[in-house]
């Protein structure tokens, strides 16, 4: 049977790319296959362990203190008010001058209370005089000792009598009661002043009191006769020590009112100026670290990572003592110890790490 033209065209089309096919495969399987590549140690590295920088910190013995926002207050502060009652004659006194004890700060009109004080000496004058008298006549028998002995009385009174009107003339003079500043003026010449009336203020300065309100939490630590430094705001330092400590904690705040008492030479610190102050409440090991070490861990606890012995990182939580330029003091961590000064946010604990000196 004869094939026809066109089946033998259709043939031969499929057969190149099949003939094309298999020559590939048995081309392929024939030739050798090449050795897989052997990888180098040096191309296959580990992941290395993060690099941080540390130092390398000691404790030291150091006061611990409790830091408070206070202010300064006079020792005493008193109105000065008049005894008797009369028109102001003479403010000797100027204010905001320091003044002795007993100086005169304002002095009343005299009026007739010298004469009273006159009155009552020639009066004593004329008892002693018939005291005397009858002593005489006692002796003589001419007296009885009962009428020596009323004339003693009368003696006496007239001596009371003598005292009450010097008491009642010294009244006009309006003394400071101790030393220190006289503040205010509430009385000038020419006015009026009742018993009881106010002439002015005093101020005690030296010593200086400072008034701090310390937190539940910190006062338990606060000794009387603990040391105290204090910055003043106008940068001024001043030293003292705790007075008293109160025992009854303010309502509204749950702060307790410290009373510090510190020497002021030549009133030079005022009242009422703003302080800064460290009450030292004991002492014991510490460390000077850079602010910028402190980290929050995962609970959100304040503290240092650090290098332990097996290069990994740990953590302590601490609490600051105190700061200064160079940094801040801190407990809570034993040294000496590898604190970790660069890097610390960038780690976590246990986690292995390549340590770095500063």
């Amino acid at each position: 049977m004869q094939i026809k033209r066109s089946y033998l065209i259709a043939g031969a089309v499929l057969a190149v790319p099949l003939f094309f096919f298999t020559g590939c495969t048995i081309i392929k399987a024939l030739s050798p296959k090449p050795k897989p590549a052997v990888a180098s140690s040096s191309s296959v590295t580990k992941a290395e362990a993060p690099l941080v920088k540390v130092a390398l910190i000691q404790e030291t013995q150091r006061p611990y203190v409790v830091s408070v926002r206070g202010r300064t207050d006079a020792n005493k502060t008193v109105v000065v008010r008049a005894e008797t009652a009369g028109p102001v004659a003479a403010t000797p006194a100027r204010e905001g001058s320091f003044v002795a004890r007993g100086a005169v700060l304002c002095r009343l009109s005299v009026d007739a209370r010298q004469a009273t004080v006159d009155q009552a000496r020639a009066a004593l004058k004329s008892r002693q005089l018939q005291r005397e008298a009858s002593e005489r006549l006692a002796a003589q028998g001419y007296r009885s000792q009962t009428q020596v002995l009323q004339d003693q009385a009368n003696l006496d009174a007239a001596s009371a009598a003598v005292r009450q009107a010097e008491v009642a003339l010294e009244q006009v003079n309006v003394r400071a009661p101790f030393a220190g500043v006289f503040d205010s003026r509430e009385a000038e010449v020419g006015s009026y002043l009742a018993p009881g009336a106010p002439c002015g203020t005093m101020i005690q300065l030296d010593p200086l009191v400072i008034l701090v309100d310390v937190s539940e939490a910190e006062v338990g630590g606060i000794r009387i006769g603990a040391a105290v430094s204090a910055v003043l705001v106008s940068g001024e330092s001043i030293t003292g020590r705790v007075r008293s400590v109160g025992r009854n904690a303010d309502p509204a705040t749950r702060t307790y009112r410290v009373e510090i008492e510190a020497r002021n030479p030549g009133l030079r610190v005022r009242s009422g100026l703003s302080a800064d102050v460290k009450i030292t409440v004991g002492a014991g090991p510490a460390m000077l670290v850079p602010a910028a070490t402190l980290v929050l861990d995962s609970a959100g606890r304040q503290g240092i990572r650090y290098v332990r012995d097996d290069g990994a990182v740990g953590f302590a939580a601490v609490q600051v003592l105190d700061e200064s330029s160079d940094g801040i003091w801190i407990t809570g961590l034993r040294g000496p110890a590898q604190v970790i000064i660069a890097g610390q946010s960038y780690v976590s604990e246990g986690q292995k790490v390549r340590a770095s000196a500063r």
